[in-house]
């Protein structure tokens, strides 16, 4: 899962916003020195995580990745499922985009300065270009794949990846609403975040 995503599973405050994005970032990092409820989001990217590389939907779709770009097949289904989210907002949403966003935004504005420097760069660069509503198209879907191939410091095939989403799309779109309700229950029932001693803070 992608930004969008793990933002969309955490729960509605601060802390949470932080800790599921954190994820991405906690190489190198002492998570201990941050609150519990951080924590608790970190651990809950982590079963976010572990569930979707496990679903069969998901372990299906890679496969349709060509071999020149197999490597890269897990991050760009991320990225893809965070575009079909946004297509299917209304079905797993009754809170409208705009206000999640803008809830979103708020949170992580106010633990900003409390993140190490990758995602400082990272979540600032989010709210200065309001990312979570931005790759709903297929054209916008294409320029975060490629932004996202330019990140990557060793060489590669990724580039021009889109190619791969417009000969699977359905594909991949169908592996996304199979795993996402699943991904959805799965974290009602198991999230860190619900333990008993996480729930004073939330």
């Amino acid at each position: 899962m992608n930004y969008l995503a793990h933002l969309f599973l955490a729960q509605p405050h601060p802390d949470s916003y932080f800790g599921n994005l954190l994820g991405d970032f906690r190489r190198g990092v002492n998570v201990e020195l941050y609150d519990v409820a951080v924590q608790a989001g970190l651990a809950n990217h982590i079963l976010v995580d572990k569930f979707t590389d496990a679903h069969q939907s998901v372990i299906l779709a890679r496969q349709l990745v060509s071999p020149v770009r197999r490597r890269f097949a897990g991050i760009m289904l991320d990225i893809c499922f965070d575009h079909f989210l946004l297509r299917h907002w209304n079905t797993f949403s009754a809170e409208s985009l705009a206000s999640f966003s803008q809830r979103v935004y708020t949170g992580l504005a106010e633990r900003h300065e409390h993140m190490p420097p990758p995602m400082q760069r990272m979540v600032g660069s989010m709210l200065n270009h309001k990312w979570l509503a931005g790759y709903d198209d297929i054209l916008q879907l294409e320029a975060v794949l490629d932004r996202t191939a330019s990140r990557i410091r060793f060489r590669h095939q990724f580039y021009g990846s889109i190619v791969e989403v417009k000969a699977n799309y359905a594909a991949f779109e169908a592996a996304f609403l199979a795993l996402f309700p699943a991904l959805i229950a799965h974290v009602k029932r198991h999230s860190p975040e619900k333990r008993p001693e996480f729930r004073e803070l939330m």
